[in-house]
């Protein structure tokens, strides 16, 4: 299905206008921005319905910083141009009510950046934070030759898995964002196993290049865990340190490792048992015809600040949104994340208002 799906798309309207960089500018690994030719077009289509900071094209967000900087519009540090072209793409889409639109622009966030050597991470984005929570939940892959890197990518797919689910989009194409196989650490080419080939299907894709992060039971179990939601929101820059080979990159890694006053509360009330909802005071799903515009009964959340999502017709999107907000954005307690876990499961099965009266008396309880 996915094949057929991306056979489908108006890629060539796209791919063909892709801007001349020089990739000689800055010794980095062999450029890869064109491997996920795929992704990059559609999420160029999304970022071309509303373009305010003028980013010139996807493809610069994939870059080093250097030259990321000579397409990245009024985006300031080009270590955020990724995050920023994927966020702006996931508004349009979401405006648009595009949910495969939304769905590439959560690929597009996690794709792995051109670095200088084979092995070196490539920097987070620390100076913008994501307007959308779903982008904000989300990081770029790593060199997978980095020290800790695969498993950091795995975790990555997962959440990226957890992210797409939660929008109603199909989460097997989390692979999508996947990477190569790693290359040779001290490789003098700094080639490692890349491709540059100008493909719609994405060069990584038909030259079988790709290695996905995961297997059909480890999306299941992704799927399966809520625990996980948010690891770019919690822990960037630990990740990011678990692959870097750098002083400052360790000395971010403790300080993000450091419980904030908020987490350490939450967890002495975790442990008394209180389930403490931090910042969200209402955490109870609406069923009827919602405030998006959709002219059918639909489920959305009651809180439309904290929980910004659209409505939709089957609950758990909405519920399990729910539940990694509380994670992502409203320093919940782990006894408030259980407590909307097992509400998500009581409605699960159950459809209309009887599964929206289910969740909120759960979560109440």
């Amino acid at each position: 299905m996915k094949q057929q799906f991306l056979t489908l798309l108006p890629l060539a309207l796209t791919v063909t206008a892709l801007p001349t960089v020089n990739k000689r500018s800055v010794k980095r690994e062999v450029p890869q921005e064109h491997a996920h030719d795929n992704v990059n077009a559609i999420v160029k289509a999304s970022l071309d319905l509303n373009n305010p900071d003028n980013i010139q094209d996807t493809i610069f967000g994939l870059l080093g910083a250097k030259a990321a900087a000579e397409g990245a519009g009024n985006i300031a540090d080009a270590d955020c141009l990724q995050q920023a072209t994927a966020d702006q793409a996931f508004t349009n889409a979401k405006d648009a009510g595009d949910v495969d639109g939304m769905t590439f622009a959560l690929i597009y966030r996690a794709l792995e950046r051109n670095t200088g050597s084979v092995g070196l991470a490539s920097v987070p984005c620390a100076s913008l934070q994501a307007v959308n929570p779903e982008i904000a939940a989300l990081q770029q892959h790593q060199d997978p030759a980095g020290d800790g890197a695969q498993d950091l990518n795995k975790q990555i797919a997962g959440e990226l898995a957890r992210q797409i689910a939660a929008i109603g989009g199909d989460p097997t194409l989390a692979n999508e964002a996947s990477t190569f196989a790693p290359g040779e650490i001290g490789d003098p080419t700094a080639a490692g196993n890349t491709c540059d080939d100008i493909d719609p299907e994405g060069c990584i894709n038909s030259q079988g290049l790709r290695v996905d992060d995961l297997s059909d039971a480890e999306l299941q179990a992704a799927l399966a865990d809520t625990s996980g939601a948010g690891i770019a929101a919690a822990g960037n820059a630990t990740a990011v340190a678990a692959v870097g080979n750098n002083t400052a990159q360790a000395s971010d890694s403790a300080e993000a490792a450091a419980p904030s006053p908020q987490e350490a509360q939450a967890g002495g009330d975790a442990a008394a048992g209180a389930a403490d909802f931090g910042s969200c005071t209402n955490t109870d799903i609406v069923f009827g015809i919602p405030s998006d515009g959709r002219n059918e009964d639909a489920f959305e959340a009651a809180d439309l600040t904290n929980f910004a999502h659209g409505s939709a017709l089957n609950i758990k999107v909405i519920s399990s949104f729910i539940c990694d907000q509380l994670v992502n954005k409203c320093e919940a307690n782990q006894a408030a994340v259980d407590k909307c876990d097992a509400a998500n499961t009581a409605a699960s099965s159950l459809k209309g208002q009887a599964a929206a009266d289910a969740f909120n008396q759960a979560i109440a309880a």
